[in-house]
């Protein structure tokens, strides 16, 4: 593929290791980050713009990543003739608002778990003294960002989910505006997601299972995600039954890039959690991993409506994210003493290793950003088991002051995949 001029616009700076890969692959690229605070976020590795507007008209490809509200602008660029990665008004609210999300669902035929939204602490408490039980308490718009405030309840009458009620009533009743409380369901969770051109769904398709604790064994605050396995198929039961219903829809609203269905699945049914319509992070970064043809010719082609042959790896890929203090949380002072401007060291060239908050200072790779999200090191394998070893052999090769990562993703594949395939669930149809 020749040259082409791609320009990406970012909120965060989380499409860093994408946009790097598109340099790396011959093309002239330019990057816009809008945080203020994440502005140095791939310094060195990508060409910067200050003003992503101004270069429409220079660009080939867009590519938004995970802006949400960033569709209406994507859709107008697409109407106009560019070509565009990125949402729409709809597939910005499918994520945004939860109970939209859940209501197009249950339209389309899918059974979706009961659930309550609130806009008031004082009447989702009441609504749980009524109906004691298990919920999941999650945040919607903005604040769904912050990942730490997603709560599961473990209590059966909901005394842990009254306390926690409690507690953002006091602390984040000015940043959550509404929340939804839905009813706890147990199984495998499960996502599945595809590309799409504009038209129709590109194969094959994608099953991930993300690791959201903080620590081993799925304990302490949630992240965005602590690392991930997956592996690519052709569609099976839970696409069928979920995301392949929405494809006269998403063809309608000319959506183009990745869109995911989050999901838990037992041996009653499938029952959707909640949209991402967007790259997932770092799930594209684990996606890379495994795919085989160059990324920008992808996107290029997507963007311009054709179905591209979509080259991917046989057997399973795995992504293990290394962070630094304060991850999850936000804590500046701690971040500046602690991490801020560390320098990276490997005791020997080691590959699959995608940056997140790094930048380039004199060919050394220095700690950046606010996060403290650092690296997300990738491996394949025909075997789980092997990728597992693999991705876990090149972490060993990785020298970061403060460092720290789970050491166990991907180990209940074993126990999920039995009762996935018992269940009949990832059969290939």
């Amino acid at each position: 593929m020749d040259p082409i001029h791609i320009l990406f616009v970012s909120m965060d700076g989380l499409i860093t290791d994408i946009a790097w890969c598109t340099v790396k692959e011959g093309h002239d690229v330019k990057y816009y980050i809008k945080d203020p605070e994440e502005k140095e976020v791939g310094d060195g590795f990508v060409p910067k713009t200050d003003d992503w507007e101004k270069e429409v008209d220079w660009a080939d490809l867009i590519v938004f990543d995970n802006i949400l509200g960033f569709g209406t602008k994507a859709k107008a660029l697409r109407e106009k003739g560019k070509f565009v990665i990125g949402g729409t008004p709809y597939t910005d609210r499918l994520e945004d608002d939860r109970a939209f999300g859940q209501e197009e669902l249950k339209s389309a035929g899918i059974h979706i778990i009961p659930y309550q939204n609130f806009t008031s602490f004082d009447d989702a408490i009441q609504f749980v003294k009524d109906n004691p039980g298990k919920y999941v308490l999650k945040p919607s718009g903005r604040a769904q960002s912050i990942k730490g405030l997603l709560f599961v309840g473990e209590e059966d009458d909901g005394k842990d989910l009254l306390q926690v009620l409690e507690d953002y009533k006091k602390a984040w009743a000015n940043k959550i505006s509404s929340f939804q409380l839905q009813k706890r369901v147990t199984g495998v969770e499960v996502a599945v997601g595809a590309f799409f051109n504009g038209n129709s769904f590109i194969y094959p398709i994608n099953i991930n299972f993300e690791h959201k604790k903080l620590f081993p064994g799925e304990l302490g605050p949630s992240t965005n995600e602590m690392g991930t396995t997956m592996f690519w198929s052709r569609p099976n039961k839970i696409f069928d039954a979920t995301l392949k219903k929405f494809e006269s829809k998403l063809a309608e609203e000319k959506y183009v890039g990745y869109i995911d269905i989050n999901c838990i699945v037992n041996s009653n049914g499938i029952y959707p959690l909640e949209w991402t319509a967007r790259f997932g992070y770092p799930t594209i970064l684990i996606q890379q991993e495994g795919i085989t043809t160059p990324i920008s010719e992808f996107f290029y082609q997507i963007a311009q409506g054709q179905t591209p042959s979509f080259k991917v790896k046989n057997g399973f890929q795995i992504g293990v994210k290394i962070v630094v203090p304060p991850f999850p949380f936000k804590d500046k002072q701690t971040f500046e003493v602690k991490s801020k401007d560390s320098i990276i060291l490997f005791k020997k060239p080691v590959e699959g290793v995608h940056i997140e908050d790094v930048k380039l200072v004199n060919d050394e790779w220095v700690i950046t950003g606010t996060s403290g999200g650092v690296l997300l090191v990738t491996a394949s394998g025909q075997t789980m088991k092997q990728a597992i070893s693999s991705v876990y052999n090149k972490i060993k090769n990785i020298l970061i002051p403060n460092m720290y990562f789970r050491r166990d993703i991907g180990e209940r594949w074993f126990e999920d995949s039995d009762r996935l395939h018992t269940w009949g669930y990832i059969r290939e149809l």
